[in-house]
Parts: structure tokens; sequence; C-alpha cells
């Protein structure tokens, strides 16, 4: 039984392979075919690319040398200044085995580093330019301190649209023998809003119960309520039937074993999404930052969620025209 997730089996190992970020990939594929390159870094949300480039990337450059050129660390992890000191520093300062004069050390969520870290960093990466260039990968470029921007090019990636995530899907599941719904598709981009490790993650979910993928299986294994329950749900509570509402969470909660942030992301969704008063929409939306805010805080998921429904009547009646 193949064991391997589907994530990294059928990750791209060249950047011609590479799907999405059409922006970023002539530049990368320049630096490989020169074989030259200034410091790195890779920010955008989760699961759009920026480890898939960069390991596609270190496999053109270095070829069958990949493993003895490559380091690859995650700082969330090992995010001590000891890291930068022993770790990196001692990779950094030997030389490359390759007909590239340099090595690579891609250090994955970097914005998870210490500011003591990133200090030692800057000069770890000053000391060493000439043997060894620094990929950094990280969610928020705020965090990475200005000294180490001003000595990258920083590189952005932004979520995958759904063309680029059913592109891989319908992939993976031709070489998985899988038939996928279209409706199945939409459910997958639905859920993974961009992110392309989760939307895989979520077929191979649903394969293990099925070679038929279905859009009501990819909602149950991922435990997430179809998008027009919850638009359902929210126009039952707009239009002030709160008993009706909140008999229709209680069957969602249950039937897909929901987590109430879950829920309120979908209800955030859904009230965007509504054609309703605009003044309207901006305070339902500030009410569900505000439950949302109590949930993180640990507050009863349940009792919340009625809450912040029992609020909906309420805003709309304030704004009706």
């Amino acid at each position: 039984m193949e064991l391997l997730p589907w994530v990294e089996k059928y990750r791209p190992k060249k950047l011609d392979e590479v799907i999405g970020q059409e922006h970023i990939l002539p530049l990368l594929k320049s630096f490989a075919e020169k074989k030259s390159m200034p410091h790195l870094l890779f920010a955008g949300p989760p699961g759009v690319g920026k480890t898939t480039v960069a390991l596609a990337l270190a496999h053109e450059l270095f070829g069958d040398a990949f493993r003895m050129n490559f380091l690859e660390l995650n700082a969330s992890d090992e995010r001590g200044i000891d890291i930068v000191r022993g770790k990196i520093k001692d990779f950094a300062r030997t030389m490359s085995v390759s007909d590239v004069p340099f090595k690579i050390i891609f250090l994955d969520e970097s914005d998870a580093l210490t500011s003591d870290a990133q200090q030692a960093l800057r000069r770890t990466m000053e000391l060493y330019s000439e043997v060894t260039r620094f990929i950094l990968s990280c969610n928020y470029s705020s965090k990475i301190i200005e000294p180490i921007q001003s000595r990258t090019a920083v590189l952005r990636f932004f979520p995958l649209t759904k063309e680029h995530v059913e592109k891989m899907i319908k992939k993976i599941a031709h070489a998985e023998g899988l038939k996928v719904e279209d409706k199945a598709l939409d459910a997958i981009f639905y859920i993974s809003e961009g992110d392309m490790r989760k939307a895989i993650n979520i077929l191979q979910g649903a394969a293990f119960h099925s070679k038929h993928i279905t859009e009501s299986l990819v909602f149950k294994v991922s435990s997430r309520a179809a998008p027009k329950e919850i638009k359902e749900m929210v126009e039952k509570a707009l239009n002030g039937n709160f008993l009706a509402a909140r008999e229709h969470l209680e069957k969602i909660m249950v039937s897909y074993g929901v987590s109430g942030e879950d829920v309120l992301v979908q209800i955030y969704k859904a009230v965007s999404e509504m054609n309703i008063n605009e003044k309207a929409k901006v305070r339902l939306i500030d009410k569900i930052g505000e439950y949302n805010f109590r949930l993180v805080e640990g507050a009863n998921e349940k009792i919340q969620l009625e809450a912040l429904l029992a609020q909906f009547p309420v805003i709309m009646e304030e704004y009706k025209k």
C-alpha cells in the first residue's frame, strides 16, 4: 500500500512542472540557467508553492548533487539563536561540491525565528555570501527584520486560482484512477481557498473512502458544511426565524462535526457574498469578528454561535430600507 502523502508524491521536481505563480517562475528559471542568484525571501500564505519552488530550483541547480548542496530547516522547530550559530553556520561556511559556486540553505517559516536569531542570521548571510545563498520562506514578511529584507530579493506568492487547483487535482485523479465530479472540484477549491497542500490532502482523504469523489464526500472528510446549508441558516437568521436557524446550526455541527471557528468562517463567506444593504453587511461582518475573538479566547462554541445568529435580525431591522 502506498503510504507516501500525495503532497510529496506529486510535488513538482522541476520549475516547468510548478502550477501557478507564473510571475515568479521566469526569474527563477533565469537563476537556474545562469547558476547565479541573490538571497531570496519568499512571502505568501501557506500551501501556495514556496517550499515546492525552492526545492525545484535546487534540483535544477544541483541535479544529482542536490542533497549535498541543499539544507532545509523549519524555523518553527528550530527557532533560536543556537541553530543559527550551529547547524546553519556549519553548513554555510563549507564550499559547494558541484559546478554551481554556492550552496543553498532553505529556511522555512523564517518568520518564526526570534529577533536574536534573525540578527545572528543577518551576520551569517554577510560572512558566507560567496559560498552560500539563503532562501527564506515566510507567511508574513513584516515579521522579518528590515536588515534581512534589504539583503534579499523579496518574491510575493499569491493564493492559487481555481483553475490552478483544478488542474493539479485532475492530474492526481488521473494518475490515481479517481473519478472527481465537477461539484466536488468546486467543493475542494471552496475549502482550500487557494491552498494547494490542503486541496491535495482533501482529495487523498476522500480517496480513502471511495474512488468516486462527490461533493458530499469532500465536505464530509473535510468536516465542513456545504455552502448552501450555511447560506440557508444565515438567511433564516436574517429574516428573524431564530429557532429555525438555531436548529439548522445544530444539524450542521452534529452532521459534519464542524468546529465553531470553521462555522464562523463559513458564515463570514456567506454574508460577504449576499446581496444585502451594504451598511448592514458591514455591521454583520463586524459582529462576526467580535464573536470570532470570543471563540479564540475560549468561549463556548454553541452559545456564541447562537448568540451571533440572534444578533442578525436586530442588525437587519436597523437598516431596513
